[in-house]
């Protein structure tokens, strides 16, 4: 857009100069420095206002136990947790390319299971959303498969991509086959909005502060996780 043109600096003929302006004028500005200097005054002499309270919010949907998502089986001896943001790049990448063989050769097998707990990071502005149109596929027994369809399309309806991640969701459940308008009502009210929070507070008890993270034993992993590393960890663990 171009800068519109300045044509109130020019001088008007009628305009006279300042030493040429009354004795009058100066008898008002002076009267409003000086009523301006009385409120001035004023305002930094009186006390504070009252404060006014007003009635608190009370939330539509408040924290209560975390409760993750589990697969494999539950009496597994090795038990792994995975904390993660699913609008996170590097749990995408976990997600797409170490998970499988994960499923394959350790949960499939009975050596481990796993428990997913949403923990959205306040810098991936989709993630919230995407966790609870998983949360929402839960409700009909999809989680996990709402799951994989999220990370597969990450490149989609994360941030970068879009501010209305909700129809890459819905898409997404369609082809899962869950009944529409179930799954849509519980996404619009956010139904599971005080599960992921509470999923959330348990990371940060527990001291995460970056996705993915991995707690299998008593042990906290923060870094990339191949398949190898993982089954050496839960081979270390059986032992133990």
């Amino acid at each position: 857009m171009a800068r519109p043109t300045n044509t109130t600096g020019k001088k008007k003929n009628n305009v006279r100069p300042a030493s040429t302006r009354p004795t009058g004028f100066y008898y008002v500005l002076g009267a409003i420095v000086l009523i301006g200097a009385s409120i001035l005054g004023y305002s930094m002499m009186r006390k504070p206002a009252d404060v006014v309270a007003t009635d608190a919010v009370t939330p539509v949907t408040p924290i209560g136990k975390a409760e993750g998502y589990l697969i494999g089986k539950p009496d597994a001896p090795v038990k792994i947790l995975e904390f993660a943001d699913f609008e996170c790049p590097g749990c995408g990448n976990f997600a797409n390319v170490t998970e499988p063989d994960v499923r394959k050769r350790l949960i499939e097998t009975g050596l481990a299971n796993m428990t997913f707990y949403d923990f959205p990071l306040p810098q991936h502005r989709n993630s919230q959303a995407a966790s609870n149109a998983a949360a929402c596929a839960a409700d009909q027994g999809k989680f996990w498969e709402m799951h994989d369809a999220i990370f597969a399309a990450q490149d989609q309806w994360n941030t970068e991509a879009t501010d209305n991640p909700k129809p890459f969701f819905q898409k997404y459940a369609e082809r899962l086959g869950l009944n529409a308008g179930e799954w849509e009502k519980c996404f619009d009210t956010r139904k599971h909005q005080g599960r992921i929070m509470a999923n959330e507070a348990e990371g940060e008890q527990r001291k995460v502060n970056s996705t993915p993270t991995f707690i299998i034993g008593d042990k906290m992993y923060r870094e990339g996780m191949t398949y190898d590393a993982l089954k050496a960890i839960v081979d270390s663990a059986t032992k133990k």
